[in-house]
């Protein structure tokens, strides 16, 4: 748990970027096929943040190549508020990335990150506001409980565990990308650029005043889930490869542990054959198992350093991280 010592209660903006008037609070909002539920999310955001009219706000929806219609609406609610502008990439380039374009337009006091599935309850994103008056330069919203299914409980549970357990940093438990975070973290997180991006463990290895809020996740209001097990299975790698040695300490380990259970077959295998000679066919089946065994444990081995592999060559291509088609504004700005 992260606690944040005692501070001083914010009584004007910390930010970089002078501007007149009440602290701005930047909300960044990636959308990806989210037509049947955006409106609904935008509603909510809406009455949550009205009752802190002390604050000025600015809505960062990231369309990250939506094929359903999701643009269209969009492009309304810029209409219709004047706060809204949204990022539109030219394709899908992964909630990641989304995140990160939606930080590099953002320009307020404070950032929330926040997902537009209503899972994560736009109301929780106030607490956030409160903990950073207060002095927290990172509040993480916790999970305390979750509306998923089993399985999806299950294998979340079992991942932040692991992840932390094997990570160089303390990454928090059961907390996604909903977080807040000071205009100056908010910037140095810009400076990160690498493309396999786990914003989540970015963000816990930065250091700053960190502290927690606990919440109870919500059911999706509408649609599918766009993380579903392949997506997830390869933010967990991400996660793992990008802050933590560990599989590759356990290929050693396991080449040792590989290395004597052969020694022992050697031993075994010399000694039927002096003691037993008459056994024509003997140590066949312990052959069979000790191949079968060594070729799967190369096949993980080499799974496990081309994952390390090819983050260096994505690395060493110095793509960009993401391409806008277009940043719509409101009329008139």
């Amino acid at each position: 748990m992260l606690d944040t010592p005692p501070a001083v209660r914010r009584s004007a903006p910390t930010s970089t970027h002078a501007h007149d008037g009440p602290p701005l609070i930047s909300y960044v909002l990636p959308v990806f096929n989210e037509r049947d539920g955006i409106r609904s999310f935008h509603q909510e955001l809406l009455a949550a943040i009205s009752e802190r009219p002390e604050y000025a706000y600015e809505l960062v929806y990231v369309n990250d190549g939506s094929l359903d219609g999701t643009m269209a609406v969009l492009k309304d609610l810029v209409k219709s508020d004047r706060r809204v502008r949204v990022v539109d990439f030219a394709r899908n380039f992964g909630h990641q990335m989304a995140i990160t374009a939606g930080l590099d337009e953002a320009h307020g006091d404070a950032v929330v990150v926040m997902d537009t599935d209503l899972q994560d309850p736009p109301a929780v994103s106030l607490e956030l506001i409160d903990a950073w008056v207060d002095g927290a330069e990172i509040v993480h919203a916790r999970r305390r409980t979750r509306r998923d299914g089993v399985i999806k409980r299950a294998t979340a549970h079992a991942y932040y565990r692991v992840l932390r357990a094997c990570a160089e940093v303390d990454i928090p438990l059961d907390t996604g990308d909903f977080r807040l975070m000071d205009r100056r973290v908010a910037d140095e997180l810009r400076r990160f650029r690498e493309r396999s991006r786990f914003v989540r463990g970015i963000v816990a290895s930065m250091g700053f005043t960190q502290t927690e809020i606990c919440f109870d996740r919500d059911e999706r209001f509408a649609g599918e889930t766009k993380y579903p097990l392949r997506k997830m299975a390869r933010l967990a790698i991400d996660g793992v490869t990008g802050f933590s040695t560990v599989p590759l300490k356990l290929i050693t380990r396991l080449g040792f542990m590989v290395l004597g259970l052969s020694f022992a077959g050697i031993v075994y295998a010399v000694g039927m054959k002096v003691l037993r000679p008459d056994i024509t066919v003997s140590g066949w089946t312990l052959m069979m198992v000790v191949v079968l065994f060594m070729g799967g444990t190369q096949m993980l081995s080499l799974g496990v350093l081309g994952s390390y592999i090819g983050r260096t060559y994505a690395e060493a291509q110095n793509r960009p991280l993401y391409i806008v088609r277009q940043v719509i504004r409101h009329d008139g700005d």
